[in-house]
């Protein structure tokens, strides 16, 4: 398989650029300690707020070309102009189903004596975890016991019902309650873990559930 990469809906084999070169990092964990006189081990803020947070993603994909100064600065206008600046998704052919967001800056270079041109994409604001293409949806019509499998990323989701509707589930020890009308709703309470989460249903109607998924 040949190494590509999409920015958007773009593949950019097809716009006349090789994938020579990516940089796609694992982002780094915010951490924050606090040395105590007197203690031996320091105070770990990390997961202050139950979870560990992550700084932004960085990345670099370097994409190169070989033919004339002319043809080279036309590729680099195209590409300038849709991305350059702009916040964009990025796939890898290597993994169809994810996908990065951040804001692309762009470096161009041409060497005259090889007739080589070559684009660097670099991010510095990228989101930590990057997102599955597909938006994950489940259904339930009548009562029962819906089971909504997670990615890594904790994530609310879009709930919707066509009837009046209840809704339980656990996150611990704590067990949570809603009673709702025909509509969309959110809740923030309910944030899906990575694995199974598991929410009872009492009601006639279908009630519906869409999230995005997401991986470090």
């Amino acid at each position: 398989m040949r190494p590509d990469v999409k920015i958007n809906d773009l593949w950019m084999y097809a716009m006349g650029w090789l994938r020579e070169e990516i940089d796609f990092p694992t982002p780094q964990s915010q951490t924050n300690t606090v040395v105590v006189p007197g203690r031996n081990a320091p105070i770990r803020f990390t997961e202050a707020l139950g979870r560990v947070s992550y700084q932004p993603r960085s990345f670099t994909i370097t994409l190169s070309m070989l033919g004339s100064r002319e043809k080279f600065n036309q590729r680099k206008d195209i590409l300038t102009n849709l991305c350059a600046g702009q916040l964009c998704q990025v796939i890898l052919s290597e993994e169809p189903d994810l996908y990065a967001v951040g804001t692309l800056e762009l470096e161009p270079a041409y060497d005259p004596l090889t007739g080589k041109g070559q684009m660097v994409l670099s991010c510095s604001d990228g989101d930590a975890y990057r997102y599955h293409t597909e938006e994950t949806e489940v259904s339930i019509t009548g009562g029962g016991t819906v089971i909504l499998n997670n990615d890594y990323m904790p994530v609310v989701p879009t709930v919707i019902t066509t009837v009046e509707t209840a809704l339980s589930w656990s996150i611990g020890e704590d067990v949570f309650k809603k009673s709702v009308s025909a509509g969309t709703w959110t809740f923030p309470e309910l944030e899906l873990q990575e694995g199974q989460n598991s929410v009872s249903i009492t009601g006639e109607g279908t009630t519906t559930f869409r999230y995005r998924e997401g991986r470090l």
